[in-house]
């Protein structure tokens, strides 16, 4: 009989929900455009089976895959599980049989070596396939519209890196999806690569390189010319697992890099760039002009991770653990590992940011994110995630001019996803799409949003008649995308 501990990772906010379903023509408050026609996906970390440890790690769920189809102002919805191999495993078993996140040590002798992977971290429409992905595993291939998993690629066998990253980046000047490793040769190695896919789902390219330490690499920048990686001392080892600690530990003795790679280059010219010690969130936008390299993101004074806690036992910090979204720029043509500048941009604590896509790699104007704002009341249960991500914010980098909106006392806002207004539209015209959970409830909203009017508040709510776990990453597919 299935029983879930009433630990942080498993109750409150983040009690599984594990719904599969089809849902057509979902109830709508207000009017959906009628000219947004694609799909959002989105994942979340949902375990099928209770865990094999009390303990275990939020981010260990098995991936549950969203899928909103939008078409003539309507909007249907699906979610399936993503059948991985450890998916499928378990299902047979009838039970848990992998261990902590991501610690081989703690699986059931009848998989060990198996790929552990989850597929739970974020879904991305390339090739006409939806590739749905985690860190620590090779991409997964799904049909984009009826979810069906088809299974792990290595891409016609011509991709060497047993990983495949959660954060890739489409160059809208190239189509190529452009994506990273790290662990490329097995657990703990510092070995990572550089890969691009084409048009046509065939590997372009794939750089192979090391990293200075080992440690997580969740996210990276990609500009026109160039692949930028940044490194923060979130670390592990094979003693940490030895003694089933969580998986990573934060390390403050330790200095941050910045590593710029030609993308058409062979890792001969890979330059690494030093700076003091901090806390590095997702990547908004990276562009360079020339040989300067810029990359947009969040940066902590200290881990913002309570889960990943310091290696020393030091106690977290949550002021110093808000991350605001800075600036970091290089300079390829200089002799010094030094950066050329770090400038923060947003005076609000902020993660998930976004852009208008069709950016994404050039310089850009218009960004969007969740904001962290520990100053408004909250009345629901307590838990993991409760309600830190409570307002959706737009900044014009332009003019530095910042607008929110707070999505209540009751409710949380999951990461923001752009939808242009049309093919033509200038940068920043169009919709920000964003589930809104309400905790008390238990109900969530897709809610659309004028992109450059955040503040007054949605357009439509899309109502959902159950709550959405805590989702992590998301992405729109148009019409065209969808038929490639």
């Amino acid at each position: 009989m299935a029983h879930f501990p009433a630990t942080p990772s498993f109750s409150g906010t983040l009690r599984p929900s594990r719904i599969e379903c089809d849902i057509l023509d979902l109830e709508v408050e207000g009017d959906v455009p009628k000219q947004l026609d694609g799909t959002f996906h989105r994942v979340h970390p949902d375990p099928q089976f209770a865990p094999k440890y009390e303990d275990d790690q939020f981010f260990n769920g098995d991936g549950m895959v969203s899928l909103f189809r939008f078409r003539g102002g309507k909007v249907d919805f699906r979610q399936r599980y993503a059948r991985t191999d450890k998916w499928k495993l378990e299902r047979a078993a009838g039970h848990a049989l992998f261990g902590a996140y991501r610690n081989p040590l703690t699986d059931d002798d009848s998989v060990k070596g198996q790929i552990r992977g989850t597929a739970n971290t974020n879904v991305m429409v390339h090739a006409g396939k939806l590739y749905a992905m985690k860190e620590d595993s090779p991409c997964l291939l799904m049909d984009p519209l009826t979810l069906e998993t088809e299974g792990y690629t290595d891409f016609g066998g011509k991709l060497k890196s047993q990983t495949f990253c959660a954060h890739p980046k489409i160059d809208p000047v190239t189509g190529n999806l452009c994506a990273f490793a790290y662990g490329t040769k097995g657990l703990m190695t510092k070995d990572m690569a550089y890969i691009e896919i084409g048009l046509d789902g065939a590997l372009v390219r794939e750089i192979a390189f090391e990293n200075p330490y080992y440690c997580m690499m969740h996210d990276f920048g990609v500009t026109g010319d160039y692949a930028v990686f940044t490194v923060m001392p979130q670390i592990s080892n094979w003693e940490r697992l030895e003694k089933r600690l969580p998986f990573f530990g934060f390390d403050t003795s330790l200095p941050c890099y910045m590593g710029v790679l030609r993308r058409d280059g062979d890792a001969s010219d890979l330059r690494w760039f030093k700076t003091d010690n901090c806390f590095v969130g997702h990547v908004m936008n990276a562009f360079n002009d020339g040989t300067r390299v810029h990359i947009d993101l969040p940066i902590s004074a200290n881990n913002s991770f309570p889960f990943f806690p310091d290696v020393d036992g030091k106690p977290f910090d949550p002021v110093a653990s808000r991350g605001y979204l800075t600036r970091w720029t290089v300079d390829m043509s200089s002799n010094s590992d030094a950066f050329t500048s770090i400038e923060r941009l947003c005076e609000s604590p902020d993660e998930f940011p976004r852009i208008d896509e069709r950016y994404a790699t050039q310089a850009y104007r218009h960004g969007w994110m969740l904001i962290l704002d520990p100053d408004r009341p909250y009345e629901g249960p307590g838990g993991a995630f409760y309600a830190l991500t409570n307002t959706l914010g737009h900044i014009d980098l332009a003019t530095r001019r910042e607008t929110r909106w707070w999505a209540g006392p009751q409710c949380a806002i999951q990461e923001p996803c752009f939808i242009p207004r049309g093919p033509d539209a200038p940068e920043g015209d169009g919709y920000v799409i964003a589930l809104v959970d309400n905790h008390v409830t238990n109900y969530s909203d897709l809610a659309v949003f004028d992109a450059q009017r955040v503040d007054e508040g949605p357009i439509s709510r899309i109502r959902l008649p159950m709550r959405m776990r805590q989702g992590l990453h998301g992405n729109w597919a148009n019409a065209a995308r969808l038929a490639a």
